[in-house]
């Protein structure tokens, strides 16, 4: 059975022994006696997003001002420290060859970058819980895309699993107004969220998730830099307030370095379709974060979206059981694999 330890050794991209897994030539399902060996990995997804959703109440005090230098900031940290933590358990960094670039600069780009900046562009149009909802279908779209990018198929629990946690988050959200405009970029909101997890499922067998986060991190930090020099100026960053440093301190340390390598660490045990149901959790963790900073205790209808969410968790989670990152690399040909109000700026 995978352990904790498992999902931390496996981020280096560091070779580890672990006993064969049995899988489904049909359905990629690991045998009834490995089932249990994804809840590890599910709960390290399950704290990531509780650390995204939870960053909506400290994203909010960031200036908007100067908001491109401070994410620019916040990313640089956030590389420093998963440099730094690298160096200190041994890791080796791979350089990317090839596509790889490709892709990480596609996760860089669209999860962070323009993520980020369709947010800011999005917020004036439409109300936040419009973006919230279509983020909330970020599910439906990794468990039928997912799949396929790592040489399978789509499955029918976890597509219904999917559609219920979509359906439990969207009633979590709650609707809003927006314009034509607004719609526009809650479709790009939707399409980058999905694409930061999409487009490092091709790299994450050969770089672990440590080392795909700290690639799209520098590469989200130059790009910032890039966008608050010519948007901000040079001396944005001198004009920073107190409060600012505090939420890009949070932000870099528990919602990036963090989260990130729990997150990936869960897609490459669970795969992306089984991990995408766990973005439901986001916008519930934002909800009792705001309870817990002195806003009002949530109405009847976040507690049936969160019931909701609830459900299609064990749907998707219990009955189909963990699929093993082993399958995975089985199907795609490599060797074996080791084991939101919107969340604002969450990446």
């Amino acid at each position: 059975m995978t352990s904790m330890a498992d999902v931390t050794n496996d981020s280096s991209g560091a070779a580890v022994s672990n006993p064969p897994t049995s899988v489904s030539a049909h359905s990629g399902r690991p045998a009834v006696g490995q089932r249990r060996s994804g809840w590890p990995a599910g709960i390290a997804g399950a704290t990531g997003m509780v650390f995204v959703g939870g960053s909506v109440a400290v994203s909010s005090t960031l200036s908007e001002i100067h908001l491109f230098t401070a994410q620019a900031v916040r990313y640089a940290i956030a590389a420093l420290l998963l440099v730094v933590f690298g160096r200190l358990t041994g890791r080796r960094l791979k350089m990317p060859r090839g596509a790889e670039w490709w892709w990480l600069m596609g996760v860089a780009g669209t999860g962070l970058v323009v993520f980020n900046i369709a947010l800011v562009h999005g917020a004036r149009h439409a109300e936040p819980a419009v973006l919230g909802v279509a983020v909330a279908c970020v599910p439906l779209l990794l468990a039928v895309i997912g799949p396929l990018l790592e040489g399978g198929r789509p499955t029918g629990v976890v597509l219904v699993a999917a559609l219920v946690v979509t359906v439990g988050a969207a009633i979590v959200q709650g609707l809003g107004r927006s314009d034509a405009a607004g719609l526009a970029w809650a479709v790009v909101v939707l399409a980058c969220e999905a694409g930061f997890t999409l487009l490092a499922v091709p790299v994450l067998r050969r770089h672990g998730p440590w080392g795909v986060s700290v690639h799209v991190t520098w590469i989200a930090t130059v790009a910032f830099c890039g966008v608050g020099l010519v948007r901000e100026g040079p001396g944005a960053v001198t004009r920073l307030r107190i409060a600012d440093w505090l939420a890009v301190g949070y932000l870099a340390v528990g919602v990036t370095a963090l989260a990130f390598v729990l997150w990936y660490s869960c897609v490459r045990t669970l795969g992306a379709s089984r991990a995408g149901l766990l973005t439901g959790l986001a916008p519930i963790s934002a909800a009792a974060v705001g309870v817990l900073l002195g806003g009002p205790i949530p109405d009847p209808r976040v507690w049936a979206g969160i019931g909701v969410v609830a459900a299609g968790l064990v749907i998707g989670m219990a009955r189909g059981g963990a699929r093993s990152a082993a399958g995975v690399a089985g199907r795609s040909g490599a060797g074996p694999a080791r084991p939101h109000d919107v969340p604002a700026h969450g990446h």
